[in-house]
């Protein structure tokens, strides 16, 4: 069985660096490189959205957690699926519209645009933001195919990292924005197979040997078989906004996740990229709910050591040899997409806001990205390292950059997009709230009560608020578009 995964694994690598190869092969400007240059389709770049999003995270993270608690982790999946629906339906158009008319690529890039006199103190902070969180967040993926590698083909831990690591870098480097969304296209189609396939045939596995999964739940105890995990009064509350607070990373302020909005190219493509990701989302999600609430009722609550491997085990224990090679590649899929958005991130942060912008480089477009080439490749390294030394915190620590990039962002976006009296000030308010408020909120006993995803998004909008009604801008918002390199 493990050659027949292999065999299947290898033909996925090479096929992945096969689309990275394919593109760089192209002619590829700087805007090319980083947003796609206008070349993509709605549903592609909703796919992408989607898997890119998804990551580890939800393949062994989510559905470990599901496997953990019961019943009760469905109000971390309403409150995933509730986030895409109001992204999809909301701002994806608005972040379309805005990258257009200010020419921006990134969404430092866009905040400058909107308010000049800040630009570069903006394109700072947001750097400061984006590239610690997004390198950590890296490194959390690598890890996550190590310990999946392990558990389904018993491939030492180093070896596996190695080898996704190497993958994603190379594509990544090679091809930019066109192979990171076209690869993700693939994965989202391989992740939501796995997602689908495992639990209707771990509910035929339940139903052929007669078990109850009502009674599988009671015997777990610690509330798996409650909707609101055997609390009451006020618990209640918190067990439900905790996990629907999953929900606010989806409201701009993810810079993997809008970049696919920004690169849409009309009304329609976002119409049908919708439709692609709602559908997604909810065979996805649901489908990982049921992964956990299945393996808990086949394996009991100490069935795995490490929960979040409840996945890639459920494969190797149910079906055969040579769907699980198709079907692991799922998990795979999750974990590169994700890795190779943010390694993509953190280069445009550097290259762009940082060198080209802030320093004031003056560079071609080759140069640009030959330097974009570069930083994926110094990041991927450092990201590698990381996922070489991290442990099973999966969950945990992307719960940490979720809340760290997209609560500080989040709000600077939201009040730009919907208040008329939002200033720069503010902005740079938002920013620096979100952010340090995330770091104090996660290393003090404040996390263990209220979740810092929730709780920093409304800081750092009261900060933007405030902020921006003591020091407004004294003109009226620039239309002018951003400067640099323009390709229409």
């Amino acid at each position: 069985m493990d050659k027949i995964v292999l065999v299947e694994l290898i033909i996925y690598f090479v096929a992945m660096i096969g689309i990275g190869v394919y593109f760089s092969r192209k002619e590829l400007g700087y805007k090319d490189y980083h947003l796609g240059g206008d070349k993509i389709p709605g549903w592609a770049l909703a796919f992408s959205e989607r898997s890119t999003e998804a990551s580890a995270w939800l393949l062994l993270g989510a559905t470990g957690f599901a496997f953990s608690t019961g019943l009760s982790s469905v109000w971390l999946f309403i409150g995933m699926l509730v986030g895409i629906i109001i992204s999809w339906l909301f701002l994806a158009k608005k972040f379309m519209q805005e990258r257009i008319k200010y020419n921006a690529m990134t969404l430092p890039d866009y905040l400058s645009a909107r308010f000049p006199k800040h630009a570069n103190i903006i394109r700072g902070i947001g750097a400061i933001i984006i590239i610690p969180f997004f390198t950590l967040y890296v490194g959390t993926q690598f890890g996550g195919t190590g310990q999946t590698l392990e558990q389904t083909m018993g491939i030492k831990p180093i070896v596996g990292i190695l080898i996704v690591a190497v993958v994603v870098v190379v594509y990544s480097c090679l091809g930019g924005f066109l192979s990171v969304v076209w690869t993700d296209a693939i994965q989202a189609i391989l992740m939501v197979a796995t997602l689908v396939v495992l639990p209707i045939v771990a509910l035929f596995k339940i139903g052929s040997l007669d078990l109850s999964i009502t009674d599988a739940l009671v015997q777990a105890g610690n509330g798996a078989s409650s909707w609101t995990g055997g609390l009451t009064g006020l618990g209640i509350g918190l067990l439900i906004y905790t996990n629907l607070s999953w929900a606010l990373g989806y409201l701009g302020g993810q810079p993997h996740i809008s970049a696919r909005f920004m690169a849409l190219r009309n009304e329609k493509d976002a119409k049908i990229g919708r439709n692609a990701a709602i559908l997604w989302g909810v065979l996805a999600y649901g489908g990982a709910f049921l992964i956990g609430i299945t393996g808990l009722t086949l394996y009991g609550s100490g069935g795995v050591k490490n929960v979040e491997m409840i996945l890639p085990f459920m494969l190797t224990e149910l079906l055969p040899g040579w769907l699980v090679g198709i079907l692991l590649a799922g998990i795979l899929a999750a974990i590169m997409s994700t890795a190779s958005s943010q390694l993509l991130v953190v280069s445009t942060s550097i290259s762009e806001d940082i060198l080209h912008k802030v320093m004031g480089l003056k560079l071609n477009e080759k140069q640009l990205v030959l330097i974009s080439r570069i930083s994926v490749s110094v990041v991927g390294l450092i990201g590698l390292v990381i996922g070489l030394m991290s442990k099973s915190l999966i969950y945990v620590v992307i719960g940490w950059a979720w809340a760290g990039v997209g609560n500080s962002f989040a709000a600077a976006i939201l009040l730009t997009f919907f208040w008329k009296r939002m200033s720069g000030a503010g902005v740079i308010a938002a920013l620096l709230t979100g952010f340090i408020g995330t770091i104090i909120w996660i290393n003090t006993p404040l996390e263990g009560i209220v979740t810092s995803r929730g709780a920093t998004l409304i800081l750092a909008l009261i900060g933007g608020v405030i902020v921006s009604l003591a020091i407004p801008e004294k003109k009226e918002i620039s239309s002018v578009k951003s400067e640099g390199i323009n390709l229409t």
